[in-house]
């Protein structure tokens, strides 16, 4: 985040430091004046601090763009390291509000070599992130063993198969591997670790975040399959953080692409399948503690 408020870049980008505690050590850091909430910084980038809402902060900030007070092109915004990142990501679809002025693009997530495993297993806001992420940053990868940093992306590439993952030095990422991502775009690939699908290379710990693939050479009746999928999200919902996928439908000549973050979720018409493509569905599942059998079987009955 360092690096986004200070480097010449050249885009004009508002930070969000979304804090929830009464001090912050990033505010002492970030801020030269206690008293503004909004600081303007000397690459045009801003830097913002909320306690409180934060639709009333993103709010804020279109105001002022609208009114030619401040520039920007894009917000990032930078939890605290044990928030939930669901509640954020849906405020950009549930308030209409916000949702009129901004497009979410992605959920970047940092995960500590030396640190990170004990986070992991000791708190479930940890294995959310992870969870939730299009992208996975690894620090401090030089004062680890190449063995312990193996076991690390095994563990992580088991709770999250569709997030790239990339070892950074001191958090230093180009701007452009983590801007532009689409992660929540309905045309965006559906894009799986291949070590995913080898699960002999598996080791499983006990985490309560992981991921399953649900695969099928047959179509979906439609109808059947928006029923069972409505059914899950409000069943499971709270627990259900990404899903997405790739469906044939029966009589459609054309991909259907699929998405969902809770008990949000969409379709959209994708390419039209090739003439010499195998035609299947591939959809991956990552959430909480999810009964893999039961969706599995529903999703299963759903065929044509």
């Amino acid at each position: 985040m360092a690096s986004i408020l200070s480097e010449p870049h050249g885009q004009k980008i508002a930070v969000i430091e979304n804090e929830f505690g009464q001090e912050s050590i990033d505010n002492e850091l970030l801020f030269a004046d206690q008293q503004e909430r909004i600081i303007e910084m000397n690459n045009g980038c801003l830097c913002c601090t909320v306690r409180g809402d934060l639709v009333e902060m993103l709010g804020r900030l279109a105001e002022r763009r609208k009114a030619g007070e401040v520039s920007f092109d894009r917000v990032v915004i930078e939890t605290t390291g044990l928030a939930e990142p669901g509640p954020v990501a849906q405020t950009f679809f549930v308030d209409d509000a916000i949702a009129d002025q901004y497009l979410i693009d992605a959920v970047i997530t940092v995960v500590d070599a030396v640190h990170g495993p004990v986070q992991l297993s000791e708190h479930s806001e940890a294995q959310a992130q992870v969870g939730f992420a299009d992208r996975i940053l690894i620090s401090k990868a030089d004062l680890v063993s190449e063995e312990a940093l193996s076991a690390l992306r095994r563990r992580l590439v088991a709770m999250n198969p569709r997030a790239p993952i990339r070892l950074v030095h001191f958090g230093e990422v180009p701007i452009a591997e983590v801007f532009d991502i689409r992660g929540f775009n309905l045309n965006a690939a559906l894009d799986l670790d291949p070590d995913f699908l080898d699960t002999e290379k598996h080791h499983h710990h006990d985490d309560d975040v992981g991921s399953f693939l649900f695969k099928a050479e047959r179509p979906f009746d439609s109808d059947k399959f928006e029923a069972f999928i409505s059914a899950v999200s409000q069943a499971y919902g709270p627990e259900l953080f990404r899903y997405k996928g790739v469906l044939w439908i029966k009589g459609s000549d054309h991909q259907m692409i699929f998405q969902g973050v809770h008990m949000l979720m969409g379709g959209d018409k994708g390419r039209p399948w090739a003439a010499s493509e195998k035609r299947q569905t591939r959809i991956v599942f990552i959430g909480r503690r999810l009964p893999q059998d039961t969706i599995v079987k529903g999703l299963t009955q759903c065929l044509v």
